[in-house]
């Protein structure tokens, strides 16, 4: 008996695999909104298919990516990509920017004036990496789902 072995000819026939979806922005403010209404989309779609283990997981998410996006229109000017992957029991939120700086704790200010962002996003995600790119960075997020 003979086995046949199928070969992927291109990314694109990799990404059919994975439920997965990126959008991109050319960083302005409304933006922010844009990229957690997508989010919304894709979770409502993955709700369909896999529901998630806490009743807190899409809110979660959705947070995640507007801190996130939130962060990349305040300190990283020009555009910026989002990218939700989700593969077993998680998702994983990658946004991409133009700043090299990597994100850190701020002193959390409660005049307004923000430094709870990256606070919330340690608190929620089980993990967060960031990889400094050719021309600025990819903050990753994993979230249980």
């Amino acid at each position: 008996m003979s086995v046949e072995r199928k070969t992927l000819h291109s990314e694109a026939a990799l990404n059919t695999l994975a439920v997965e979806q990126t959008w991109h922005f050319e960083g302005e403010l409304s933006n922010v909104t844009e990229a957690r209404e997508g989010a919304a989309v894709f979770l409502r779609g993955l709700e369909r298919m896999q529901p998630p283990a806490s009743p807190d997981a899409y809110d979660d998410v959705l947070l995640v990516v507007a801190e996130l996006a939130s962060n990349a229109f305040a300190y990283a000017p020009g555009p910026f990509s989002v990218r939700l992957r989700a593969v077993a029991d998680t998702v994983q939120i990658a946004l991409t920017d133009t700043s090299p700086t990597a994100p850190k704790p701020r002193s959390v200010d409660l005049t307004g004036r923000g430094g709870i962002g990256w606070h919330l996003i340690n608190t929620v995600a089980e993990q967060t990496i960031t990889v400094p790119e050719d021309a600025g960075k990819t903050v990753h997020a994993f979230l249980r789902w």
